[in-house]
């Protein structure tokens, strides 16, 4: 569903807006103050897609009230409506993570233009990652085309096409946005890596690419074990629930690559190539359900006394595998396992 709620306590704005967007694809919802909108707005997500509110309202003002909602759904286009341009309203708007700013009075073509270009804008974000966004925004020359030392982590449910064919592509499409890409997504930022991008049922994270750290292998690895224990707790309700599995495979790999803005004319990505990132490809593949393997580079890394003095591993157990071949590479290379829990800091 598309549902816009608005939020004005002054009765006729309220009629304005609704004939304004009467010709509009949205389900309307109206509230005549923050208190009620924030309820409606919890009683109806996910339906509501945007939420547009007066910036001065008795009671919590509208600055406030859209803090509220994000919390309930951050996913809500967030859009503060105001008399009162006033610079400060901007920057509190801004400071606060709200997506656009409108003012009255207001012509209905501009409303509805000015609605539906901030909503895309915000969508538009969901394309690329917040870091790659926010260096977009302070500084376009940090995406420069450049080669530099990464440490890539590839993550690949098991099992996953046979899962396909049991359940229903809404059904399928939840299951992998809040049960597998969202949780590993949020580990990884949390360790400083990069969802670079989604294939099919894999995760590729890039430790590193916005700005090498000396404890990059460090970070990855210990992303990779907390991801592989949400996965097997998420696992355990998914067997209890409905029958999916969240049994996933992560391969590791630390090397040099080229980083970039690359593509078509018509659509871009920040991306890394290199052979560092066909190992980790490789070792994913490779892994068992609920392994890491990790490959010698990043192991060696890991013991390095120039890793930046981090605490990230403690209490890591590591063993060697057979080597494994590697297309492009003449010689097998060596391969490591990720034993016991890694405790993080």
């Amino acid at each position: 569903m598309n549902g816009l709620l608005f939020i004005d306590d002054e009765e006729g704005v309220r009629r304005s807006v609704a004939r304004a967007l009467k010709r509009e694809p949205y389900q309307l919802y109206i509230a005549e103050n923050g208190e009620n909108g924030i309820a409606l707005a919890r009683l109806h997500s996910p339906g509501i897609t945007t939420v547009v509110s007066d910036y001065r309202m008795p009671g919590i003002d509208g600055l406030e009230t859209l803090g509220a909602i994000g919390r309930i759904n951050p996913e809500m286009t967030r859009i503060i409506l105001t008399g009162y341009a006033t610079m400060e309203a901007a920057i509190a708007a801004t400071n606060q993570g709200i997506d656009g700013f409108l003012t009255k009075p207001f012509d209905n073509k501009s409303l509805r233009a000015n609605i539906r270009g901030i909503s895309v804008k915000k969508h538009l974000r969901q394309f690329v990652t917040e870091q790659v966004y926010n260096e977009l925004q302070s500084s376009p020359g940090a995406l420069a085309p450049a080669f530099h030392e990464v440490t890539v982590l590839f993550a690949d449910i098991r099992g996953f096409t046979g899962m396909t064919q049991t359940v229903s592509p809404e059904y399928l499409a939840g299951f992998l946005n809040d049960s597998y890409f969202t949780p590993l997504g949020e580990i990884a930022y949390e360790y400083g890596g990069i969802v670079d991008k989604h294939l099919g049922d894999g995760i590729m994270i890039v430790f590193g690419s916005l700005g090498p750290r000396a404890d990059d292998p460090l970070r990855a690895v210990a992303a990779a074990a907390v991801m592989q224990e949400t996965a097997a707790g998420i696992d355990r309700e998914l067997r209890q629930k409905n029958g999916l599995r969240l049994k996933i495979g992560i391969g590791i790999s630390t090397g040099t690559v080229f980083s970039g803005l690359l593509g078509s004319i018509r659509k871009k990505e920040f991306t890394s190539v290199g052979m560092a990132v066909n190992i980790a490809a490789r070792l994913q593949a490779l892994a068992a359900p609920g392994e890491i393997l990790i490959s010698e580079k990043t192991y060696l890394k890991m013991q390095s006394p120039n890793r930046g003095g981090s605490n990230r591993c403690a209490d890591i157990t590591i063993a060697a595998l057979d080597p494994v071949r590697v297309k492009g590479l003449p010689d097998p290379i060596a391969v490591y396992r990720v034993g016991q829990r890694i405790r993080t800091v």
